[in-house]
């Protein structure tokens, strides 16, 4: 199922530069199936044609609050209460100015006025307009209002300054649509953290032994579980991947740092997915100047390094959710439930290097979640399915686990 099926967006476009970007993110928008409808001020319109809206989006881009020509019972307020979000971006000083004094004179401001979901504001503007101490005010208002404000990025601006006002990306403002809209919030209050990517373990200054994980698969875990409403906290190797918008990430390198972030964090935690590939052996002895290149071979001697997932389950906290992954070139479910057991998990997701569209560094997975009484085998599915699957199975065990006390 498209992940906004059903979901009614507002996109308010004030006067702006930036207005070309929410064309994108209309598009965007559409494509995950919501009903996506455009209110622009008048100054708007100089900046970008609403009929660009209107093809994009399927729905009559709405200017004037005394349209004739389009019929609607009473269209700001019948808009206001379809829309389950609305963005402002781009949010220009004026219109930021209006909504956070009460001025509702054109459709856009009417129609924000009436609504009571939640209501976000990118705002774009000159960078010494928008450090402009009434602006900041105005921003400050609509906070205590309950607006949620977007930080502009920093950058080159169309005015030819360098500084803070820039409308982010269409990418990162479809993320905070989705984030108010993608999921139900079945997990607030829950507070979870989650592993991710390789660890790096060094040899001198120079070299380090690492591994292929990407780090995708954690990612993904924790972008789903913010989505429905987990504070979330994200301990992640080195990575290329972007730090999830709405999670509290932890970067670290080696094993031991992963192990001293983790275990620091543990007891506060409802629940813990270990889903980094954490190196099982680094060099016993780091050479504090780069080795040279010498004839003959070199015999580097490794230690074990600390097992983060059997110290969480020997120091489990009460109540406290435990699920390792397992990555096996072969003998997947019996290594995989040796490894439940011996960990005291309550939850171990196993797949396999052998299987197409599993592994490290694609953007499917193909998984086995394996608890003490069950198997259960998903197909290929991206790694946000997944990852969703695996939270599903997740809550579900906890709530049984509830039921029974």
């Amino acid at each position: 199922m498209p992940m906004l099926k059903g979901k009614t967006v507002l996109l308010g476009v004030s006067g702006s530069i930036a207005a070309y970007k929410t064309a994108y993110l209309a598009s965007a928008l559409k494509k995950l199936d919501a009903d996506v409808h455009v209110l622009m001020t008048q100054n708007a319109t100089n900046f970008i044609n609403p009929i660009t809206f209107e093809t994009l989006t399927g729905n009559k881009c709405l200017v004037d609050t005394f349209d004739r020509n389009f019929e609607f019972s009473v269209e700001h307020v019948s808009l206001a209460k379809q829309a389950d979000v609305v963005m402002i971006a781009p949010a220009s000083a004026n219109v930021i100015g209006k909504l956070a004094h009460g001025i509702a004179d054109d459709m856009l401001t009417t129609t924000v006025m009436a609504c009571k979901c939640k209501k976000l504001i990118a705002p774009a503007m000159n960078t010494s307009m928008f450090e402009n101490p009434v602006v900041q005010d105005n921003l400050k208002t609509l906070i205590h209002y309950g607006y949620e404000v977007i930080s502009p990025a920093v950058g080159y601006l169309a005015c030819g300054d360098t500084g803070a006002g820039k409308m982010p990306e269409p990418e990162l403002l479809l993320e905070y649509i989705l984030q108010e809209t993608a999921c139900e919030k079945d997990m607030q209050g829950i507070r979870l953290l989650v592993t991710a990517g390789p660890t790096q373990e060094a040899i001198d200054p120079v070299r380090y032994i690492t591994n292929h994980s990407t780090g995708k698969m954690g990612y993904a875990i924790a972008k789903m579980a913010a989505r429905r409403g987990a504070a979330v906290t994200l301990v992640t190797g080195q990575t290329a991947l972007k730090d999830p918008q709405f999670a509290d990430v932890v970067p670290v390198k080696s094993a031991k740092d992963m192990f001293d972030e983790v275990t620091a964090r543990a007891a506060e935690q409802d629940i813990i997915i270990k889903a980094a590939a954490v190196a099982d052996y680094r060099p016993k002895y780091v050479s504090e100047q780069k080795m040279k290149k010498q004839d003959g071979n070199l015999v580097i001697e490794l230690e074990r390094t600390d097992d983060i997932l059997a110290n969480l389950g020997e120091n489990r906290q009460p109540g406290q959710f435990l699920c390792g992954f397992a990555m096996e070139t072969e003998n997947l479910l019996e290594n995989s439930r040796k490894k439940l057991e011996k960990k005291h998990l309550d939850m171990i997701v196993a797949n396999s290097l052998r299987v197409e569209g599993a592994g490290f560094g694609g953007d499917t997975n193909v998984v086995t979640m394996i608890t003490e009484e069950e198997e259960i085998s998903l197909g290929k599915m991206s790694k946000e399915e997944t990852a969703s699957h695996i939270l599903d199975q997740i809550m579900k065990m906890r709530q049984s686990k509830e039921n029974r006390n």
